[in-house]
């Protein structure tokens, strides 16, 4: 019995170790991390990919690695899926979640509520599709990367994503 303890508390300290040893980074790779993505909230040119939705009232969704919210001083380009209650429902099967691409749009950087976090919000003025018309993106990104998108419409319930910004 003494002997199947000491080799499960082996075990135990082993994997332990050895589970510390890899995950975590640097302080310095933390810095570099931060700094790139400030250079990029700084100079309106990012690309959200959306891993993760949560639909207002229905379970949440992995997504396949296609869905993105691309941001550029001059345009917004958001292909996004929709999951939940539509009030309005387009014409065209096609025009379903949110496709579309804007050039003029009101755009806003602020600090998070914490150090490191920045809150970005996107109100584009020119979108035409009809069941798309007064979305308002909220974006929060953390110094890590992560970050969540929240997608606000008259004609839909919310939805949020969640994913990473390259």
């Amino acid at each position: 019995m003494k002997k199947i303890n000491y080799t499960l508390s082996a075990c135990l300290f082993v994997v332990l170790l050895f589970s510390n040893c890899g995950s975590s980074q640097s302080s310095a790779q933390k810095e570099a991390k931060a700094q790139e993505i400030q250079q990029k909230m700084d100079d309106f040119r990012f690309t959200f990919n959306a891993t993760y939705a949560s639909p207002t009232g229905f379970r949440p969704i992995y997504l396949s690695p296609f869905y993105d919210l691309k941001v550029s001083k001059d345009s917004v380009q958001a292909y996004l899926p929709y999951y939940g209650r539509t009030y309005v429902a387009p014409m065209n099967p096609s025009e379903g979640g949110y496709k579309f691409t804007s050039t003029d749009f009101e755009y806003k950087v602020s600090e998070g509520k914490k150090k490191g976090n920045w809150r970005i919000e996107i109100n584009p003025k020119d979108v035409n599709v009809p069941s798309q018309r007064d979305v308002s993106l909220l974006l929060d990104v953390w110094e890590n990367g992560n970050a969540r998108l929240d997608v606000i419409s008259t004609d839909r319930q919310p939805i949020s994503f969640q994913g990473e910004v390259e």
